[in-house]
C-alpha cells in the first residue's frame, strides 16, 4: 500500500527514513503533491493498491484528480499528520506518533454489516401556527409534498389562497422515523377544514370574533349564537353537533415549529426536525431527504447473554437507561430487550454499559477496533515512542477541534498543540468504546486513555463513561499503577481550546512494563478477562480483592444471608451468566465469581431477600473456581429416609403452615414426607376420602 507524505513549505520536521522503516516501505517526502508533483499521486492511484495520503486539506482536490486519472482504481485513505502532531511545539519528537497514525491507515476497512433502509417519498408534515407553517411550506413545497397541522392563526393568520392541505385539532401522539412517521390526532372543532371554502362569511358574522384566519372556532370565546352556521350556507362546513373524531395519517418527514417538540430524547428520530425559523440548514436537510437511504445496523444482540430479565423479574436495565434515542425497550415477558434499528443512531452507549456482552458494537466490530488500538500503540512503541496517551474523539466535532488546536499552535507561540505522546483515534461516537477496550489499551502499552467529549454527547453518556472510568481506575489503582489513567476532556468550540491544550499536557501515568500480545475478542467478557490477566501479571501490588464502585461495575461477588437463605435455588435459575450453580448431590449454592455480571437478577428473584451484590475484583485463584456460598443438611423423609429438601426449607414451611387448618395432625406429618410417600400415605389412610368413593 503506497504512502504519500506531503509537507507544503516544509512546515513539519518529518523524518521520512524513520517513517519508512516503521511502515516497511521507501518513502519520498513531497512538498507540492497536489500541484507540480501531482504525477506521483496519479502514478500511485493507477497501481490498484490502496493509497494513503498524509494530507487532509486537499481531500477534495485529490479525489477529483483521481477521477480524472485514466486507469485509477485505488482506494484513497487520508490521514492528518499536520494538525495532530506536526504543528505542535514538540513536533520534532512526533515521528513515532506519525508512524502510528499512518500504520492504522494501512489496516483494512471494517467488514460490511447489515444495513437499515429508509424510504422517503417527500411527504412532509409541518406543525405550528398557520402563518409560520405556511412560510416554511413556501420554502419547501417545490421539492416536497407539504401538509400543515395548524396550531392557531399566529400573528399574521393564514393565506386566503388554499395552497396546502391543512389539518387541525388536538395532537395525541407522533411516532416513527424517516419514511414512517404516524400522526394521531382528534378532530374536535365545529369547522371541517376539508369542506371550508375560506369565503370568510363566518368571520364576518361572528359577534365575538371567535373565528380566526385558521378557520377554527375558539370555544372559549364562542357564545353559541350560531350565526356562522347560517352564513356558511351551502358549504355546510360548520356543524356544532359533530362528534370528535380520532384520525391518523402517515408522513415521511416532520418539521416541528413548536417550542416544545414531540420528541424529548437527546437523539431525535431520523427525518424529524425542529426549526426556529432562522437556520436555513434545517430546510436544506429536509429538501435532501427524498429517496432511499441506508445506514449500518450498528449493534448485534445475543438474547441468551442478556441479563435484563428472567422469570418476569427485571435485572439489568443499563442499556435502556442510557439510550439517548429511546430506541431500546423492555420485553420482560420474553426475557429480552428490543432495539429498534430505525431509531438507533449508532452511539454505542448501550454496548459500553452492557455488563454481559449481549449487546456489541458492530461497525466496526470489537476485534476491528481492537486491532486499530493495538496497531497504533504497537507502532508508536516500536519506533521509540514512550508513555502514549490514547485520545479517543468523534470523527466529526472531535476531529474539527483537534484541527483547530493544531492550527492555533502553528500561529500562537503560547499554544502547545497536540503533544507528541498523545495518539488521537477517531470513533463514530466517543461512547462506543468502554471498559474492556480501555483496559486492553493500557495492557497494550498506553499510559492513559482520554475521551474528548463535545456538545454532541447526551448528558447520560458523560455519566455512563464517568462511571466506567471510575471502575477502570479503581482496578489500576488497586493493582498499584500510579497516576490518573482515565479522564474525560471537555471542549465545545474555539473558546475551550486553551483549556484543552493545557489538559493534553498532563503528566503520564504508570503503564505496564511489558505490553500484552493478545487480540481483542468478539466476546466482551473474554476481552476483559484477557486484559485483567495481563494487568494483574504486571501489577506492583496484589491485594486479595479490590473494592469497586457500585455504579457501572460488571465485576463482583454476592453476599448471602445464611440465616435467611433456605436454599430454594430460585437464584440459580435466574442467573443469566451461570455464575450461580447448584449441586445435584447435596443442598449447596455454588458461585463462580468470574462469571458474575452484577445484574441483580438473583437478588430480585430471591424470595427471602437474602442476596446482596458486592462489586469487587477478586485477585485470588478462587475467582475462577466454583465455591460454596451456602449449604444445608438435607431433610430426610420420615417414612423412607430419602432426602427431598433442605432442613431449613422444610422447617420454614412447617413454621408457616403450623396454624393452618388444612395442615393439622396427619396432614402436617405428610409435609415431612417425600412426594412418593405422601401419595402412598394419603391412599393408604383409612380415614381419608378417596376419589373412587365419591358417587
Amino acid at each position: 500500500m503506497p504512502t504519500l507524505i506531503c509537507d507544503c513549505n516544509q512546515t513539519m520536521p518529518l523524518q521520512p527514513q524513520t517513517l519508512g522503516t516503521a511502515l516497511d516501505e521507501k518513502l519520498t517526502l513531497h512538498s507540492a503533491l497536489c500541484r507540480r508533483e501531482a504525477g506521483a499521486f496519479q502514478k500511485a492511484v493507477q497501481s490498484g493498491d490502496d493509497v494513503v495520503v498524509a494530507c487532509t486539506q486537499e481531500t477534495r482536490l485529490f479525489a477529483e484528480l483521481a477521477q480524472q486519472t485514466e486507469g485509477a482504481t485505488s482506494v484513497i485513505k487520508f490521514v492528518n499528520i499536520r494538525e495532530t502532531g506536526g504543528w505542535s511545539r514538540d513536533a520534532a519528537k512526533a515521528s513515532p506518533k506519525i508512524a502510528a497514525l499512518l500504520a492504522v491507515a494501512h489496516l483494512p476497512d471494517a467488514e460490511p454489516v447489515a444495513t437499515v433502509t429508509y424510504k422517503s417519498a417527500g411527504r412532509v408534515l409541518i406543525i405550528g401556527e398557520l402563518d409560520a407553517a405556511e412560510r416554511a411550506a413556501g420554502l419547501l413545497s417545490d421539492a416536497l409534498d407539504v401538509t400543515l397541522f395548524s396550531l392557531g392563526t399566529g400573528r399574521d393568520g393564514g393565506l386566503q389562497e388554499r395552497r396546502y392541505p391543512v389539518l387541525a385539532g388536538k395532537i395525541q401522539r407522533l411516532t416513527g422515523w424517516l419514511g414512517a412517521f404516524e400522526l394521531h390526532w382528534q378532530r374536535n372543532n365545529a369547522i371541517d377544514l376539508d369542506l371550508c371554502t375560506r369565503c370568510n362569511a363566518c368571520l364576518a358574522v361572528c359577534p365575538e370574533g371567535a373565528i380566526g384566519f385558521d378557520y377554527q372556532i375558539d370555544n372559549a370565546l364562542c357564545k353559541s349564537h350560531r350565526a356562522c352556521v347560517k352564513a356558511c350556507g351551502v358549504a355546510g362546513a360548520i356543524d356544532f353537533g359533530r362528534a370528535p373524531e380520532a384520525l391518523s395519517e402517515k408522513f415521511d418527514l416532520v418539521l416541528d415549529l413548536r417550542a416544545t417538540p414531540a420528541f424529548t430524547q437527546h437523539a431525535l428520530p431520523q427525518g424529524y426536525f425542529c426549526w426556529d425559523g432562522q437556520d436555513s440548514r434545517t430546510l436544506l436537510q429536509l429538501r435532501s431527504l427524498v429517496g432511499e437511504f441506508e445506514k449500518p445496523k450498528f449493534f448485534n444482540y445475543k438474547q441468551k447473554l442478556c441479563a435484563h430479565s428472567r422469570n418476569e423479574k427485571t435485572g439489568c436495565t443499563a442499556c435502556i437507561d442510557v439510550c439517548s434515542a429511546s430506541a431500546i425497550s423492555s420485553e420482560r415477558d420474553r426475557q429480552q430487550i428490543v432495539v429498534n434499528p430505525n431509531l438507533c443512531v449508532g452511539c454505542g452507549a448501550c454496548t459500553t454499559v452492557c455488563p454481559s456482552g449481549a449487546l456489541t458494537f458492530a461497525y466496526p466490530r470489537p476485534g476491528e477496533q481492537g486491532a486499530k488500538i493495538k496497531t497504533l500503540l504497537g507502532t508508536y512503541a516500536r519506533t521509540g515512542g514512550k508513555q502514549a496517551a490514547l485520545l479517543l474523539h468523534s470523527q466529526e466535532a472531535g476531529t474539527r477541534l483537534l484541527g483547530d488546536l493544531g492550527r492555533m499552535a502553528r500561529l500562537d507561540p503560547a499554544t502547545h498543540g497536540v503533544p507528541a505522546r498523545v495518539l488521537p483515534l477517531a470513533l463514530w461516537h466517543t461512547v462506543s468504546v468502554g471498559l474492556e477496550l480501555w483496559l486492553s489499551a493500557i495492557a497494550h502499552g498506553a499510559s492513559q486513555v482520554w475521551v474528548l467529549m463535545t456538545d454532541e454527547e447526551a448528558p447520560q453518556y458523560r455519566e455512563a463513561v464517568r462511571e466506567q472510568m471510575d471502575v477502570a481506575q479503581a482496578i489500576l489503582s488497586g493493582l498499584g499503577y500510579q497516576g490518573e489513567h482515565f479522564r474525560i476532556l471537555e471542549a465545545r468550540d474555539a473558546r475551550d481550546l486553551a483549556a484543552l491544550d493545557a489538559e493534553l499536557q498532563a503528566a503520564p501515568a504508570q503503564g505496564v512494563a511489558q505490553t500484552a500480545g493478545f487480540a481483542v475478542q468478539a466476546d466482551k467478557r473474554a476481552t476483559l478477562e484477557l486484559a485483567l490477566d495481563h494487568l494483574i501479571t504486571q501489577a506492583t501490588a496484589r491485594p486479595e480483592a479490590i473494592a469497586l464502585p457500585s455504579a457501572g461495575s460488571p465485576l463482583g461477588t454476592l453476599v448471602i444471608n445464611k440465616d435467611a437463605c433456605t436454599l430454594c435455588l430460585s437464584c440459580v435459575s435466574a442467573c443469566p451468566a451461570s455464575a450461580l450453580q447448584d449441586n445435584p448431590e447435596r443442598p449447596q449454592l455454588k458461585f463462580i465469581e468470574k462469571n458474575c455480571v452484577q445484574c441483580g437478577l438473583c437478588a430480585t428473584t430471591c424470595p427471602e431477600n437474602a442476596i446482596t451484590l458486592q462489586p469487587r475484583l477478586l485477585l485470588t485463584p478462587q475467582r475462577k473456581e466454583a465455591r460454596v456460598l451456602n449449604e444445608s443438611q438435607p431433610y430426610q423423609c420420615i417414612r423412607c429416609a430419602k432426602p427431598f429438601g433442605t432442613l431449613k426449607a422444610i422447617e420454614s414451611m412447617l413454621g408457616k403452615l403450623a396454624g393452618h387448618a388444612m395442615f393439622q395432625g396427619a396432614a402436617a406429618e405428610r409435609l415431612k414426607m417425600c412426594s412418593d410417600c405422601r401419595v402412598i400415605d394419603i391412599y393408604s389412610a383409612d380415614n381419608e376420602i378417596k376419589i373412587t368413593d365419591i358417587r
